[in-house]
């Protein structure tokens, strides 16, 4: 269960239900982490909760870090830590509509999400991805620009993993 409230981002408003982002993010981090967990055999119930208190960043990349070291500190048996990151890019183009120039951006903060031309969340272990989720402005990306992203997502995601080990 994911829960992004109005106060996490400085708003007000009427608290109800869960609304297309705590789905949306619930579900991401869901898929993220269920590969790793121990389904065969495993005879215990699991419910994860994430309480996003505030919220400046990828709380729904939060929300699979915190739910992985949750599990593994409440003893379920994951087969491999699962970490997450968000990649975002900003562009700029030239008066052919001909990309200039662009710069990929890791684990990117409110400012970025808006006015950035990508939102690309990646969640994974040291072997490989299991969750993915993108947010594209644009009406395409070129494969070389994706590359790098990923490239880049792929060393931030170690890195966040090395640190959830300690």
């Amino acid at each position: 269960h994911y829960s992004f409230p109005n106060f996490s981002v400085g708003e007000t408003g009427r608290i109800s239900g869960p609304g297309r982002r705590e789905i949306g993010h619930g579900a991401l981090a869901e898929r993220s982490v269920e590969p790793m967990l121990p389904l065969d055999g495993y005879p215990y119930a699991i419910r994860v909760t994430s309480e996003v208190m505030e919220s400046n960043g990828s709380s729904s990349m939060a929300a699979v870090c915190g739910a992985s070291l949750a599990l593994m500190d409440a003893g379920v048996p994951l087969i491999r830590a699962v970490g997450g990151i968000s990649v975002g890019i900003c562009t700029e183009y030239d008066a052919q509509k001909t990309l200039k120039r662009y710069h990929p951006l890791t684990d990117i903060i409110g400012w970025e999400d808006v006015f950035c031309d990508m939102d690309c969340k990646i969640a994974g272990t040291t072997q490989g991805i299991t969750g993915f989720q993108l947010d594209l402005k644009l009406r395409g990306l070129p494969h070389a620009v994706m590359t790098e992203a990923l490239e880049k997502a792929r060393v931030a995601r170690l890195r966040v993993l090395e640190e959830m080990a300690k």
